[in-house]
Parts: C-alpha cells; structure tokens; sequence
C-alpha cells in the first residue's frame, strides 16, 4: 500500500506524475477547486472583516470525500496543486478539508513536470503559504464585491443578465475610448517624393525626400502638402543631384527574452492565430503532460503562468551547449543573456520554456498533435534564440543633395545572423515607411543620375482597434492583471455582448458596451481608473509577499465603493426603461428613436411605444455616427400564407429572422421560420441508435436531441462528449464554456461533479458533439 498521497488538480497531471514516484505514492486529482463563495447570495461577511463564506462546489462533495478516504494511514500528503494564487488556495481548502491528520501536510510546487523536477520537489516540499492565499483571498473577495454589487444595479438600469467586473470594466473602458479616439480622427493627407537614382555602380535604388530648406519633413511634426511636392519636383528635375555624406556603421540586433504568459499570447496571435484562450489551453496540456512513446507522459515546458524571464543556471547551461552543439561556438555568447524582469514580476518563476532543450520539434512532432506542434515550436525556438549572439548588419546611411533639397538612402547588408538564424519576433504593426533595401557602392561628392520622381498621396490612418493579443499588451504596460487573467478577461467581455470582433478580429464596443462603460464611468470613476487597478495588483503583490494585510488593503476600498454605490442607486439613468438616445426621429409619428435591447441583440424603437410600435436594425460608421438601416428586400419563400394563400418571404425583425405574407400590410400573416436539424455525427449515448441533431427550441434557443424522437427522447443543452467520465464511469460528458476555466467536460451525471479543462482529456475516437439538458 502506497505511504504517502500527492494531490494535483488535473487527471493528466496525475497520470504524468505517477510515472515518476513509483509504488510508495498515491497520486490523484482534485479536479479544480474544491471549494468556492456561493453563487446564490454574496458571500462575504463584510461587517466582519470581509470573511468569506467558503462552500463546497455541488458535486465536489464526493471528491473530498475520496480524498479523505485515501489520506487515511499515509506518513505524507503532498498538496502539489500549480504554483501561483489559483494553486494555492486549492492547496489550502484541501488541507482544512482534511482537518486533523496524523500525516505530515506538505506543499510541492511543481514549476515543471518532469523526473527529476518532481522527485526533487516532492524530496523537498515546503509548508503551505498563507500570505499567497491570502493575496487569492484578498482578489476573489474583492471581485465577488464588485460583480455582486455592480451587476444588480446594471440589471435595474440597463438589461437583465449582464455584469460588471473589476478588471473586465477596466479592460471595456480601455476599447470604448480607444473607438472614440477612432470616431474622433480626422484623416490628414500628406504626400511623400521619391528619387529614383543611379551611380557609377549597379544597382539603382531610391533615396525619400528627407530635408527641405531646413524644414524637416518627417510627416509626422510636419507633413508635405501637395503643392510643397509640386514645388520640390520643379526644383529638383533641372538641378544634378550629388552625394552629400556617407555614413557606414555597424549594428547590432538583440533577441528577445523566452516567452512570458502575455508574450506568449501576443506572439501566438501574431503567429498562428491562436486566440490567448486557445494558446493556454493548449500550454496546459504541453506544461502536464503528453505521451511519448515508450517514453510515457512527460511535461514538454515549465509553467505557463508566468511574469518573469528567469532561467534556471542548469537550464542556460543546457541550452548553451545546444547551441555550440548544433550552431557553432560563434552563436554562443560569452556570457549568458539575462533579461529585466517588469516591476510586478514574481522571481520565484521561470520563463516559459522547453523542459528539456534536447526534446527538439522535429524528434517528438509525430506525439502531437499539430497546434501543439507549432505552440511547442515557438516557445522552443524563443528559448534557443534568447541565448544566441545578436545578429550584427552594416548599416549605411546616404544624403544626396539637389537645390535646396536632402533625399536620404537607407540600406544595410547583414553580416551575421545570430538569433535571426532560429527565430525572429514578430510585430503587431507594421511602420509603412519601414523599408531599407541594397545600396549600390556610392561616394561622396558622386553625381547621381535621375531616373525619376515619384510623388505619392497618403492619409494620415487612425489608432488600430485593438486585437485580443494588443489589448493584453495594454493590460500589462499598465499593470492591470497578471498571467493567470489575461485569457479569462478576453473571454469575459467577449461573452457579455460589450465587444464584438470585427471582420479582422479586431475589438469594438457595441452600444450596449458603451452605454455600460460610460455609466460606470460616470458612478465609479476611481475603480474605473486603470491607475486604480494596478495599484490594487500591486496591494496585492504586497500581500503575498507578506508585508501588507489584506483586510485592511480592503478596507481602504469598500468605504469609497460603498457611496458611489449608494449614490449610483439614486442617480443613475434608468436605460432599460427609458431606452439609450440617439437623436434620430420615428418615420411614422416623429418621436425619439432610442436603442434598446432584446433577445437578438441592440434595435432600435420609438420612444413612444406602445402607442407607436416602429423598430428597426442600426448602424453605426466610423464617426460614431447612429443610423437605421435599409429594410433589406423580402427574399421570396416556397411557403404560402394559410391566411391569404399569398407566397410568404423572409423577413427579419428585432426578434430574428420569420415567414410573413407578401401581401402585408393587408394581409398579417406570419409563420416562425423552422431551421432544419444540423447533422453532428455523434452517436446518442442513450440509445445507442439515433444520431446526435442540432435543433432550436421554440423559444429559438440551441439543443441537442436524438434524431428518433419522439422514440428516444435523449435531449441536452450543451454538447456532448462520448467519452466515459473518469471519475464515476459515466458513459459520456458535456462540453460547457466556463467562466475561469473556459471550455470543460464535466460529467453528465450531476451528482458526481467531475469536470476538467477540455483539452487536457485524451479525447476518444469521436470527435467531441453536442448535447445536455433533459427534454
């Protein structure tokens, strides 16, 4: 019988990790957090010190239970839950869960999961952490406050069903005004003169007009208008044009630091696409554990929740003899590379990196899969190249004079590629006038001959809305959040309806999001300040570290909370009621058209209803500008009206698309539009016969049902995953998008509880469909 019980959050994780401890170690999951504040009430004792009302999750009740059942007898119970906050407080709950032990109750922090770095921290476990909990106390009380209190108060004034969070308000407020400095752009045209020039020497090249009688044209400070560019062009086309200077010097380029969890975002949008949800996802299953062969599950990188750039020394040692290995000594440089870690960096942690620098892609790419392929290339060639020698260029620099008029030439040669030889960062914007070609061998004082002038017009473009990737770079140069929340924030405002993805995956708000950030705005200005935000991750970093107390960090919060919030009762503008105003007027009796929202979306409707009952779709353009869109043209049905015996067409109102009679107005007839069954290719795990169909309810929302109703009548919300549950054996699971944890399996049966992240289950031969409620 085994002698000592580790407890880890994931099944893949124990799997990976009962490899390496052998016959004396229980290993099992604890399937997330065990406890949690209640969904139904607030929570928190706030007259007493802001105490949490922890409870056990529904469904957990049965894992604790297990855990107590296998903790009986062990010498050790190792709490080895992840390394930051979220970990922690999993690791606390558990141990008071397990109340008075004769067993030793320790802590394993697992920054990577591999032989040796398990049986090394499990041969040296540490005692739990109290001032890292408290610090989770301190951000999971303070959260349930402000999403307690505000979304109330949003329902009254607003719409039923959304929320308000403190970072996800901050993260709102951050694209609302970024669409307003849009909105508020005016495009400035400039013009830019090109030369096209030859030497003594092949080949030709162009040189920018860089100068013009002392007047620095950058057009950025001053920006050439046309007719200055015409005057130029009359100068120069009767004038020689000859080199001024000359200058040649060496430059040197630096890699970039391994990957933290924001630049690991960042560089997966850029790269692959990967939405940050999806990157962490896929990080988690290469951090726990993937199967190589008779080599087993082993842990491919160190822990993906990260804000520092630290390397381990064995580490940097590896990597470097790798690279003298595989590049040559030249790539090696003298010293290892270090990097600056941000103010609010937690040193304990690693970059994120390859576990083993001699697991290169190419050796293990037939074990995975082919996001995970590329995810583990990039941060593996990250790795490699941070700890290579810079890429060295010569770089030259030609002014060229013709009367009163510099053109400047700019080309560089590289010397030495250096980290460019396995990895080049890439960039979010591209500057448009960022070009730099090959320059033919030129002297100075050189006459050059013209082959040409090419002016050419521009428009001064708006600030970029911001991706999901950028929006998480602007989090972190402020200091709002940290690695653990930046993907969950993404989700957050994405879901609630305060932002849509435009056609290139960029944020905008919509008017429900305006309307709710300018609100808050207005009621709350210091917990919608950015300022605020990261001064309370700061407080918070404080409190790990043990030098601030988190009671009194959120004391000194809920005061000033507690009367904006009574003042905003009183004095907040009732939306939900009244409507959001937009100065457009009813076609049909004059009044106010307001934007107000229903089970489809934003619409627009007069004031006046329900004397007046005109609605229509809105549109808004770059200028922010609200209008109502065209009626679209009815598209013709093969339906015909029971009333009239007219054909019916489609038509769209506020309530979704339906059938009504060609013949309106005299004719009033409507028909709902019935969609047809969407074919899933899944099984029923009932009974075992129909197929899985996709279908909408009669109140228009999406299920899951048999295709042999009504002889089965198997019917689920959500989708189903025919893959038995690991906990109670059940034959099949759901797939649901879960707030902190984002796309889970959970067990059909709700009195078992099991859940974990999707992609960390091995998924079995069909691929995952839909299903959930009963019919």
């Amino acid at each position: 019988m085994a002698k000592n019980l580790v407890i880890v959050e994931s099944p893949a994780k124990a799997k990976t990790i009962k490899r390496y401890l052998g016959s004396d170690y229980q290993v099992m999951p604890s399937v997330g957090h065990v406890v949690d504040l209640p969904k139904s009430k607030l929570g928190v004792d706030i007259e007493h010190n802001f105490a949490p009302d922890y409870v056990v999750i529904k469904g957990k009740e049965k894992v604790i239970g297990e855990i107590k059942t296998a903790a009986k007898g062990k010498d050790n119970i190792y709490l080895a839950s992840d390394p930051d906050r979220e970990g922690e407080a999993i690791a606390w709950h558990i141990a008071e869960h397990l109340g008075k032990t004769k067993s030793n109750v320790s802590r394993v922090l697992l920054h990577e999961i591999t032989s040796a770095a398990v049986k090394e921290a499990v041969a040296n476990p540490s005692k739990l952490d109290r001032h890292l909990f408290d610090a989770y106390q301190a951000r999971r009380v303070l959260d349930r406050l402000v999403g307690y209190k505000l979304s109330p108060l949003l329902w009254d004034k607003v719409k039923r069903g959304i929320s308000a969070g403190r970072v996800q308000s901050v993260a709102l407020r951050i694209i609302v005004d970024r669409e307003r400095e849009r909105e508020a752009f005016r495009a400035e045209e400039y013009w830019t003169l090109d030369a096209r020039l030859s030497g003594k020497n092949p080949p030709p090249f162009k040189a920018r007009l860089y100068n013009y009688k002392d007047d620095r044209i950058d057009n950025k400070a001053y920006k050439l208008p046309e007719a200055r560019a015409r005057e130029i062009i009359a100068a120069v086309e009767a004038a020689p044009f000859k080199v001024k200077s000359v200058e040649r010097k060496e430059v040197r380029r630096s890699p970039a630091p391994p990957f933290i969890t924001s630049r690991l975002q960042q560089e997966a949008s850029r790269k692959l696409y990967y939405q940050p949800r999806r990157t962490m996802q896929i990080a988690q299953k290469l951090y726990e554990g993937v199967e190589l062969g008779e080599e087993g599950a082993v842990g491919l990188i160190t822990y993906m929740r990260t804000d520092s750039p630290r390397v381990s020394d064995q580490a940097l040692e590896s990597v470097r003899n790798h690279i003298g290995a595989r590049y040559g000594k030249e790539y090696i440089p003298d010293q290892p590379n270090f990097y600056k870690s941000g103010k609010q960096s937690q040193g304990a942690h690693e970059a994120i990196r390859p576990t083993a620098v001699e697991r290169d892609p190419e050796s293990i790419a037939r074990y995975l899969d082919k996001d995970a392929l590329a995810l583990y290339t990039l941060i593996y060639n990250r790795f490699v190249s941070s700890q290579m020698t810079p890429a060295v260029y010569d770089r030259t620099t030609v002014d060229i004079e013709s009367a009163e008029a510099i053109f400047r030439a700019t080309g560089q040669v590289m010397k030495f590629d250096g980290f460019m030889r396995v990895y080049i960062e890439g960039q979010d914007e591209t500057p448009a006038d960022d070009e730099e070609g090959t320059l033919p061998l030129l002297n100075e004082g050189e006459t050059l001959t013209l082959l040409g002038l090419d002016p050419e017009q521009h428009f001064t473009q708006p600030p970029p809305r911001y991706t999901q990737a950028t929006l998480i770079k602007e989090l972190e140069e402020q200091g709002i959040g940290r690695p653990s929340t930046y993907a969950a924030i993404m989700t957050s405002i994405l879901r609630v309806e305060y932002v849509e993805e435009d056609e290139s995956k960029r944020m905008r708000p919509t008017s429900l999001g305006r309307v709710v950030n300018d609100m808050l705005v207005k009621a709350f200005p210091d917990i919608l300040e950015s300022s605020f935000t990261a001064q309370f991750e700061e407080d918070l970093d404080k409190v790990e570290e043990g030098t601030e107390n988190w009671v009194k960090t959120m004391k000194r919060f809920y005061g000033p909370f507690a009367k904006d919030l009574a003042d905003a009762k009183k004095k907040m503008p009732e939306v939900k009621r009244k409507g959001l105003p937009t100065g457009l007027k009813c076609e049909l009796d004059g009044g106010d058209m307001v934007i107000k929202w229903g089970r489809n979306g934003e619409f627009l409707a007069c004031s006046n209803y329900p004397k007046c009952t005109n609605t229509g779709e809105l549109a808004r353009d770059e200028q922010g500008n609200i209008t109502m869109k065209a009626p679209s043209a009815p598209v013709p049905s093969d339906e015909v009206c029971e009333k009239c015996g007219k054909p019916m067409v489609r038509r769209r109102s506020r309530f979704g698309e339906f059938l009504g009679c060609s013949g309106y107005p005299d004719c009033d007839g409507i028909k709902r539009l019935q969609s047809d069954p969407v074919k899933t290719g899944v099984a029923c795990p009932e009974c075992k016969e129909g197929e899985i169909l996709e279908r909408r309810s009669r109140r228009g929302k999406i299920f899951f049902g048999c295709g042999r109703y009504p002889k089965c009548k198997f019917a689920a919300w959500n989708k189903v995953v025919l893959q038995p549950c690991p906990s109670c054996g059940a034959n099949y699971m759901v797939e649901k998008d879960l707030k902190r944890t984002g796309i889970t399996w959970q067990c059909a049966n709700k009195e078992c509880g099991y859940k974990a992240p999707a992609p960390l289950i091995e998924q079995a031969a069909p691929a995952p469909a839909s299903t959930t409620p009963a019919a």
